[in-house]
């Protein structure tokens, strides 16, 4: 468990050591100097403790250094902003100690004013006019030269927050130099240089975005309330209260903030200053579109209280990741859906003097829900809470809308008690009242109209780039018409199809890329009409969010029209729905809509002429297509891997460009070839993989027999089976497994190698007699065809097989194992009966052998322990039981757990344990087998590697089953080891990843 040392003692630090201390990542949080939240009860977290005795505070860094080394300190967090300005992240990255915050050049944007000035100025990031002064006389020559000769004075060094006065006279504004240079109200190092800038007009605003010098993930916006009175009267001070997220804000305003901050970072980069951790953009929104009042190089105080009082994420998680320069690939989520608003309670005569050892009273007795952070607080002799500085508390509450969170704020705030306590009663009031002189507008209600109206001004090009002949109208229209006579048909049927491109976007959203969402939705549905022999004419979406991003739309819009496009049909409309509450803070969903048209005497499937003895012929698919991703994301998130990691099978591209390959559209390569009337059925392999889609244009009383090993399946499907450990059948239900697009076409070779040639496909099965009882589908050599990308030639697992009679399925996996390429070899075979066949066919194949005979041990562990040893000899890797009639003991099964194989005459779960033939026969089944499994200790109830069908005739017997029930296990038997023996090369090849 890690151990982080936050630096500060205000309200701040102990929101950050809030926050942190829910990570289960970490074990305690020291903050230090802290106050008394940080110390007991108040700190709402039993992790969070107060600095040990020998904790040497800020005066040498290399002793803090020296301090956080042997205290095994894994992350530094510095709230204020002196010390940052100071260089303690310099000293202590140097000294290999994560350190969330800014070095000390990249601090100079918080710490000197004229540099931040200089800097926008440089990177024509909008800002105020201004001038700089060394000489107060000069400074107040130029405000009176200014228009109206009102201005805002800024101190140049840190002040606190309290360097900045707003001035609305000359008078004003002259006491305001006065006080900084003449006087140093603020500290000696703020007199040497003053910045004097033109006011603006508008509200104020704050963004707070986590950074890790390249990478921005943004935090909700944010108002303080900088003014000390109600209605924005008196001084300013550090910070009155705020709330969040900020609903003045329009969806366009806040894109064009969170440009401006992104361009400030990627400013800091090329100056020569790059800026990791926090950044603090202080922002009027004027009439001319928002401006940078000013930017702090931390976490603003109060915005903290209440930003983090949102966040869904793991802040440990987000720190760490701007220090090691993976914030890109870090989830950083935010209750946007609720308000959050603080309150901060201050002592009389702040912002100027005030008492201090005040008792503080009533926090006890607050609801559940308010969140209490301390600034200002101490505990006296007598272990009372009192008062130690100007902000004392502040006091958040998170509700369901604003008003409700300001609302009870506000109560909490005034049960708090103190002498002299004195809080804001109108924090969040602007944003409560903004709409009340002209009414509640659709934008007070999450719908931004404007911005749907910008998004459609950027989609109608690309909607009009895919007109084809029989468009009519144009974007904007109730409806979309088209005319089916230019479309040239005969006796035409439509035919529509709708699909969605399910949880893949939730990888498109973890990867930050959208381009390719939109072709996999136009692929979806093109591909099912194609199935009935239709050629998409047109096609309308439906795009919805919680949020509209217009960028983030045109870039799923831009892919739809690529995908219309290369299919030959229109983008003719859509629907682009912005439901506020319907759908989580940043998510979106998709849905398409395509409509074709076939002539009648062309439509397929042609059901009745599907018959034995026709060709199964299988198109490529592109990777994973649009199904199956919930399963692809469970399985990664029980991993090891991130979606930005390298594929270990492919290391051009990453994982997360892999599983975003888009969907192959097969209207191209198949339509033209449908004309010449020779596939009779066309099945898209989507939902329900291959077991569940060709069914759908087969006759009863058929199946399709295929073979894994003649097309090739790419290595995902094997690198997933293999990761999340997923069962055959499992596959081939979820996934396509290679195969986009499956024809049948009549018995005819010559006719099949044409279509081949013609759709870039290949023969991969054959339509044969199904008994009553059997599925639709037969897949054979899946797991060699899963597992055989890549090969591993010349690498072989040692095999040891256990026997105790004639040895019939030990001579199948005796010749499969002398195969050219065979990844296992046989190196033992023992027999707890001497003189047995199988002795003698291991003998006769130069096979060692070794009876051990089973009578004479006094438990099963001592008998099955010498076997062990024997095998562990000769460093067995994989077991397999040929007929070995043996019950063996758990430490057994135990030690060989993964790596034991059994085959059984049924096909399991049906039928277990002894006399499976006569248990199928007296069920009247029609179909039985065998099944290869995992042992474990339940009788025949591990994980089940291989099966094989085989029918039972209406005069069977047990014997005549039983022969036909032994050559499947002569063929399934071989097929689990070679499969298991490449399975465990391949999972030593990724690095124990796959495990």
């Amino acid at each position: 468990m890690s151990h982080v040392l936050v630096i500060g003692s205000g309200g701040r630090e102990h929101t950050i050591a809030w926050k942190l201390s829910q990570s289960p990542k970490v074990g305690k949080v020291t903050v230090a100097p802290g106050n008394a939240a940080t110390q007991n009860q108040f700190s709402q977290s039993t992790k969070i403790i107060k600095p040990p005795c020998d904790y040497p505070g800020l005066t040498d860094y290399s002793d803090l250094s020296g301090w956080c080394l042997a205290n095994q300190i894994s992350l530094v967090v510095v709230g204020p902003e002196d010390p940052l300005a100071n260089g303690i992240v310099d000293r202590l990255t140097r000294d290999g100690i994560p350190c969330f915050g800014p070095n000390k050049k990249a601090a100079l944007i918080e710490a000197s004013k004229k540099f931040a000035k200089s800097f926008m100025t440089d990177f024509k990031i909008p800002t105020a006019d201004w001038s700089a002064f060394t000489d107060a006389q000069e400074a107040k020559e130029y405000i009176l030269r200014r228009p109206l000769r009102r201005c805002v004075v800024k101190a140049d060094g840190l002040a606190a927050g309290k360097g900045v006065v707003v001035a609305q006279s000359e008078e004003a504004a002259f006491q305001a130099v006065d006080d900084i240079m003449v006087e140093s109200k603020y500290g000696s190092s703020c007199g040497d240089t003053i910045i004097v800038e033109e006011m603006l007009e508008g509200y104020e605003v704050s963004c707070l975005c986590f950074t890790d010098g390249t990478s921005v993930k943004f935090m909700p916006l944010s108002q303080d309330h900088k003014k000390l009175l109600d209605g924005d009267k008196g001084p300013n001070t550090g910070g009155m209260g705020a709330y969040a997220p900020c609903s003045l804000v329009d969806s366009g305003t806040e894109a064009e903030i969170h440009y401006i901050m992104k361009k400030t970072v990627l400013a800091m980069r090329t100056a020569g200053h790059p800026f990791t951790g926090v950044l603090y953009g202080g922002f009027m929104v004027t009439a001319d579109g928002p401006m940078v009042l000013e930017f702090n190089c931390r976490f603003g105080d109060p915005e903290t209280q209440v930003v983090l009082s949102l966040l869904n994420s793991d802040l440990y998680d987000i720190m760490m990741s701007c220090c090691t320069g993976t914030l890109d690939a870090q989830e950083v989520s935010f209750n946007t859906s609720q308000s959050a608003v603080g309150v901060v309670l201050a002592s009389g005569g702040y912002p100027n003097k005030y008492n201090k050892g005040l008792p503080i009273t009533g926090i006890d007795l607050l609801p559940p829900g308010i969140k209490v952070f301390h600034a200002g607080t101490a505990f006296n002799k007598k272990g009372e809470l009192t008062t130690s500085g100007g902000r004392v508390l502040a006091v958040v509450s998170v509700g369901n809308s604003l008003q409700e969170a300001a609302a009870e704020a506000q109560r909490a705030a005034a049960a708090v008690q103190f002498e002299g306590a004195f809080f804001r009663r109108d924090i969040a009031h602007a944003a409560l009242t903004s709409g009340s002189s002209k009414g509640m507008t659709y934008l007070d209600a999450g719908v931004d109209i404007a911005a749907g109206d910008k998004l459609v001004s950027c989609i109608k090009p690309l909607c009009k780039s895919t007109q084809v002949p029989g468009c009519v109208g144009s974007l904007g229209l109730f409806g979309s018409v088209f005319d089916l006579k230019l479309a040239e048909f005969k006796d035409p049927l439509l035919v529509s199809g709708t699909d969605g491109v399910g949880t893949k976007l939730l990888v498109a959203l973890e990867c930050g890329n959208h381009s390719t969402v939109g072709e996999d939705l136009v692929a979806m549905c093109v591909n099912d009409i194609l199935c009935h022999g239709a050629r998409p004419l047109f096609f309308l979406d439906y795009f919805a969010t919680s949020k509209l991003d217009v960028s983030q739309a045109k870039e799923v819009i831009a892919g739809i029209a690529s995908g219309c496009k290369k299919t030959g049909c229109a983008l003719v409309g859509g629907e682009t729905a912005e439901m506020p509450g319907v759908y989580p803070s940043g998510k979106y969903d998709l849905a398409g809509f395509a409509v074709g048209a076939v002539d009648r005497q062309m439509y397929l499937p042609r059901v009745s002429d599907v018959q034995v003895g026709d060709i199964v012929i299988g198109l490529p698919s592109s990777g994973l297509h649009s199904n199956g991703f919930s399963l692809v994301r469970k399985i990664l998130s029980g991993s090891k891997f991130k979606y930005s990691d390298l594929c270990p099978f492919d290391e051009s591209k990453t994982i997360g460009e892999l599983l975003l390959t888009p969907t192959r559209i097969y209207v191209e390569a198949v339509l033209k070839t449908l004309a010449s009337g020779q596939v009779k059925a066309v099945s898209h392999i989507t939902g329900g993989g291959l077991v569940e889609n060709i069914p759908r244009v087969l006759p009863p009383g058929v199946k399709v027999q295929l073979d894994a090993t003649l097309w090739k399946i790419p290595e995902v499907f094997g690198w997933l089976q293999s990761l999340g450990k997923v069962p055959d059948i499992e596959m081939c239900r979820t996934f396509n497994c290679g195969l986009g697009l499956v024809l049948i076409t009549g018995s005819d070779q010559s006719e099949a190698a044409a279509l081949c040639a013609e759709t870039g496909g290949q023969v991969v099965g054959k339509v044969m007699h199904r008994v009553e009882g059997e599925g639709q589908v037969q897949i054979d050599n899946l797991r060699a065809g899963l597992h055989g990308h890549p090969t591993y030639d010349g690498i072989q697992k040692k095999v040891a097989v256990l026997i105790s009679g004639s040895g019939t399925n030990l001579q199948a996996l005796i010749d499969s194992c002398a195969q050219p390429g065979s990844n296992a070899r046989i190196v033992m075979v023992i027999s707890n009966k001497d003189g047995v066949k199988g002795l003698e066919r291991a003998a006769l194949a130069g096979i060692p052998t070794k009876v051990i005979s089973h009578k004479g041990h006094a438990t099963r562990e001592s008998f099955d322990d010498l076997i062990t040893e024997e095998l562990e000899m000769v460093g067995t890797e994989i077991v397999c039981l040929a007929g070995f009639m043996r019950i063996l003991s758990g430490r057994f099964v135990n030690r060989w757990a993964g790596r034991l194989l059994n085959v059984h005459p049924s096909l399991l779960p049906l039928f277990k344990g002894a006399n499976a033939h006569e248990q199928a026969l007296a069920a009247g089944v029609k179909v039985s087998g065998c099944t290869v499994h995992h042992v474990v200790e339940e009788i025949d109830s591990g994980e089940i590697l291989e099966q094989e069908t085989v029918p039972v005739l209406p005069n069977d017997t047990v014997e005549s089953l039983q022969e036909r029930v032994k050559t499947a296990e002569h063929r399934a038997f071989p097929r689990a080891l070679h499969n298991l023996a490449k399975q465990l090369i391949y999972r030593e090849k990724c690095g124990g990843h796959c495990d």
